[in-house]
């Protein structure tokens, strides 16, 4: 049986000389591996160009419960990019928040309320005409909600420290080295909070913000089963800086 449905490209692997298996966050079916044939063909329908980490696409698909490798009948770009192919901060961020996304949510069920987190986020940040350099770090730290894990803002006075292993402020210094004292705690939860067209307005110096993303990587590390190392994040904050 047919079925249509929106998608984020997530990982694409080769299978052969002109084969891959796509790895595709569906609006529909959660995450679905896809057997594409032919996409190294001059005339293939779809190319490998259409498979980048974090395209955004319309499918077509055939869907078998139960079944490992599905098919894919029509696939198309929706929206085309017009700016993260071409802007080397941009794009640099789309391959880190890519490789977050596939270790964060790789066993992922339909969820409509992340998709169209993930789906309408990337569409802003093509959109923008800003250098928006806190892009990924807000998205981190909001993509937290729909996970299950978002900072809480209730804060006291007295309470210095935010805790990433409870994920609260704390009025005593925490017994583990899992803490952003509160200066950088104000900007960790200032960037959760702020809506996208905001958070240039939260300036931070690339010394600051290499902390900052480095607390978040923690932060999902202490709060994601089998999240891993992120390698991605070096390229990133080289190009940044």
């Amino acid at each position: 049986m047919l079925h249509k449905t929106r998608g984020i490209v997530l990982k694409t692997t080769l299978y052969s000389e002109s084969s891959v298996v796509v790895q595709i966050f569906t609006e529909k079916f959660g995450i679905q591996s896809y057997m594409i044939n032919g996409v190294k063909k001059p005339r293939a329908k779809i190319r490998m160009n259409m498979l980048q980490p974090l395209h955004l696409v319309d499918m077509v698909v055939y869907h078998k419960a139960n079944t490992g490798i599905q098919r894919v009948s029509e696939l198309r770009p929706s929206p085309i990019f017009s700016s993260i192919p071409y802007d080397i901060i941009k794009s640099t961020m789309a391959i880190f928040i890519n490789e977050v996304l596939y270790k964060s949510i790789r066993q992922q069920m339909a969820d409509d309320h992340l998709f169209d987190f993930i789906f309408n986020s990337i569409c802003w940040l093509d959109e923008s005409n800003e250098q928006n350099v806190n892009f990924h770090l807000a998205f981190l730290l909001k993509l937290s909600r729909y996970l299950g894990f978002a900072p809480s803002m209730q804060t006291k006075s007295d309470q210095s420290y935010f805790d990433l292993q409870e994920g609260e402020f704390k009025s005593m210094l925490p017994v583990h080295a899992h803490y952003l004292e509160k200066t950088d705690a104000i900007l960790f939860i200032s960037l959760f909070a702020s809506p996208f067209e905001k958070i240039n307005e939260i300036k931070l110096e690339n010394k600051t913000r290499r902390a900052i993303l480095d607390k978040i990587l923690i932060y999902y590390t202490l709060h994601t089963a089998s999240f891993g190392d992120i390698r991605s994040h070096q390229v990133l904050e080289d190009i940044l800086a």
